[in-house]
């Protein structure tokens, strides 16, 4: 039986799936929409703009301007459909078979859809402290669009008591997971004919040794025993990885350019600052070896996102309530990031919890099931119910 918030939540879900807001694009118009729906109920809410005002964050409280709160974080972007064989359309939220298809009902427009819902239901429960909202862009991107926000609400906003990051967790409540950090990295190298290699750079050869380096240091975190914080991650411990590469001109030609994405995933209590440091020392390495051979060679390292891990808290706020509130007591860790770390990082006490399986995340024909739309709408409406005590 689904629940009253459930049915509230549904409409607006049809209505956030409805934005394509593709990372690559604005979520203006979805923020627009949210910023009408919440004064429609009094409610006064924050934009957190990007550089060129293409794209929003927003926040708001609702309730008593007291501390204690708790903060519903949840991100507005998606992940494209280009080239994905949908079988309705992703822009529509489509329900057969106990599941709601479209693009985000999982990761995670159904999250938000229910917090946005759970706005009204709070206002007229008499809360004795606030319930926060906050909705970010580009989180499928790096999660840098929720750093503004949330250095915003810590500075304006009465510190809240425990955030909980709606991710999908099968309503499993996660209090850890890794760091991470990315590079776009381009190599410039000096063309030569091949036959004459030894006068020139290869571009591509260069960046097989940062690869070389990346496959190195996962052989040797493989073989360590991993530390208490990471070793219960899968794997246990901090990956390097390099998904693109692109370069060259010829067969026959030392490549003059060679660019490639490079990240790291890292494990609680290992620090990203410092395997960044180590990869950017091995990088002004090799430049150093290519520059000996022609100066007009290197290495342009642009770093285009970092995450904070999210490290299990010793009786945080968040974990025993979403721990109280949903009766999961197992530990559960997760190897890809979210947005808990920047609020973490920031003071906050923080678990990710919310509806539908991380594994329908991304995929042609993404869909939540039903009855985990339900389940974070029961969910939500107990942590109402908490607030009001």
């Amino acid at each position: 039986m689904a629940t009253e918030l459930a049915r509230a939540a549904r409409p607006i879900l049809d209505r956030l799936v409805a934005f394509p807001t593709v990372s690559r694009d604005s979520n203006l118009a979805l923020i627009d929409w949210v910023e009408g729906y919440l004064a429609g109920f009094g409610v006064t809410s924050h934009r957190v703009p990007n550089a060129d005002g293409t794209k929003a964050s927003l926040y708001a409280s609702v309730g008593p301007e007291v501390a204690g709160g708790i903060v519903l974080s949840g991100h507005t972007d998606v992940v494209p459909v280009d080239g994905q064989a949908w079988t309705s359309d992703p822009w529509t939220v489509t329900e057969r078979n106990g599941r709601l298809y479209g693009r985000g009902t999982c990761d995670m427009k159904g999250f938000d859809a229910l917090a946005l819902a759970a706005v009204p239901l709070a206002l007229r429960s008499g809360l004795k402290r606030p319930l926060q909202i906050a909705l970010s862009y580009d989180e499928e991107v790096g999660c840098e669009g929720c750093v503004g926000m949330v250095v915003e609400m810590a500075a304006h906003l009465p510190r809240a008591a425990a955030v909980i990051v709606g991710e999908p967790s099968r309503m499993k409540v996660v209090t850890g997971h890794k760091g991470g950090a990315g590079y776009h990295v381009h190599v410039k190298g000096f063309e030569v004919h091949s036959s004459l290699m030894h006068r020139g750079v290869s571009a591509i050869m260069e960046a097989a040794r940062l690869i070389g380096w990346a496959n190195d240091r996962n052989a040797e975190n493989a073989a360590r025993a991993p530390g208490p914080l990471a070793q219960a991650f899968d794997p246990p411990w901090t990956t390097v990885h390099v998904g693109q590469i692109a370069g060259g001109t010829a067969h026959n030609i030392t490549a003059a350019d060679c660019r490639l994405g490079l990240d790291f995933r890292v494990v609680p209590g290992e620090s990203v600052a410092d395997w960044l440091a180590a990869f950017e020392a091995e990088a002004a390495r090799l430049q150093a070896a290519m520059q000996a051979v022609r100066p007009e060679a290197g290495i342009t390292l642009r770093r285009f996102f970092t995450v904070p891990p999210l490290v299990p808290e010793a009786e945080g706020a968040a974990e025993a309530l979403a721990r109280r509130l949903t009766g999961d007591n197992a530990p559960h860790v997760v190897s890809y990031g979210t947005e808990a770390g920047h609020f973490q990082k920031n003071g906050y006490s923080c678990v990710v919890c919310g509806p539908g399986d991380i594994a329908q995340a991304h995929q042609p024909d993404e869909y939540i099931d039903v009855s985990e739309f339900e389940a974070g709408a029961a969910f939500l409406e107990n942590l109402v119910a908490e607030l009001c005590r």
